[in-house]
């Protein structure tokens, strides 16, 4: 009798298709779905029949309560390496293995200077009133070259988006709170002395750092209020790194010219969320991952962990 495995989240309905199945498929069963969950009682419904579960990312949690729910759940893979909504010990109290994925920062990477420049350019507003037979021309587009990219956080996705706004002729400056003068010398940028100096200097800053307990709600109310009226924020690591509310109140109030943001507190965005409607504001549903190699990535290694589980030699365990 063969295992059921389940893949959660597959909204563009490719798991499949980017990876092959065919080594565990005498062994496995695989059904996608292509909605998310996020009630538990709805969850343990759907999942009560399988026995692994492949989810994306950090999108759905499996705390302890949902664990102890799942009896027949021997396996979860989850993409990426670190995953902060799995309750590992739980895990393991109920005999759950949790294996991972590599997870490449490129996309992200290219997502972020996606965002930039349409905040720049104005692309969104001005491709929207070209299609539907707006004004020719509503948008003054702001300047790259020889402006200021204050970056906070100045990791492997940092530096390559510090290097990208170098190659545009951007003055980059960089700070985080275990940042060294040696990280911003390797990678050719400005240490800036202080996050509110960098926020106050800066006229696009781009946030790239993890979400721990130093970091929730870094930047806030006061912190938002520092940068220039001209300055554009944007946002493609963690939600909850920025005060959504502060931030929502700045772009009404016009205190920022504009902000981007990939990631959200509540995701999928329910509607009517004001963020599905903020004037200044470009948003995207977490894209910053999605990309077909990445899925590559995510889908064959997930095929290659089950496979691993199913010799009795797991790889890549996490935490």
């Amino acid at each position: 009798m063969r295992l059921r495995c389940a893949v959660l989240d597959d909204f563009q309905q490719v798991a499949t298709e980017v990876a092959d199945w065919s080594v565990v498929a005498d062994d496995v069963e695989v059904v996608a779905f292509d909605r998310h969950i996020d009630d538990e009682d709805d969850l343990v419904a759907a999942l009560a029949d399988f026995d692994i579960v492949v989810t994306l990312r950090e999108r759905v949690p499996f705390p302890a309560s949902l664990i102890a729910r799942l009896p027949r759940l021997k396996l979860i893979v989850a993409s990426g390496m670190r995953n902060s909504v799995i309750d590992y010990a739980a895990a393991e109290a109920h005999g759950v293995t949790v294996c991972g994925t590599a997870s490449s920062s490129t996309p992200p990477v290219e997502l972020t200077w996606a965002l930039l420049l349409g905040l720049a350019r104005g692309v969104v507003e001005e491709s929207n009133a070209l299609r539907s037979g707006g004004p020719w021309q509503s948008t003054v587009g702001a300047d790259l070259h020889g402006r200021r990219l204050g970056l906070l956080g100045l990791g492997k996705i940092g530096g390559r988006v510090a290097q990208v706004g170098l190659a545009f002729g951007m003055h980059v400056s960089a700070w985080s709170q275990n940042l060294t003068r040696e990280r911003a010398d390797e990678v050719g940028v400005g240490l800036a002395g202080s996050k509110e100096e960098l926020l106050a200097n800066s006229d696009f800053v781009s946030v790239h750092l993890a979400l721990g307990d130093r970091t929730r709600g870094l930047l806030g109310p006061a912190e938002l209020a520092l940068l220039k009226p001209t300055a554009y924020l944007i946002n493609t690591s963690r939600a909850a790194i920025v005060d959504q509310d502060a931030l929502l109140d700045a772009l009404r109030a016009g205190r920022i010219a504009g902000a981007a943001v990939d990631v959200f507190d509540v995701e999928p965005l329910p509607a009517g969320h004001p963020m599905r409607s903020a004037s200044r504001l470009l948003a995207t549903p977490h894209l910053g991952y999605v990309s077909r190699a990445n899925y590559a990535t995510y889908y064959g290694q997930a095929v290659e962990d089950i496979r691993a589980y199913l010799d009795g030699a797991p790889v890549r365990r996490l935490p």
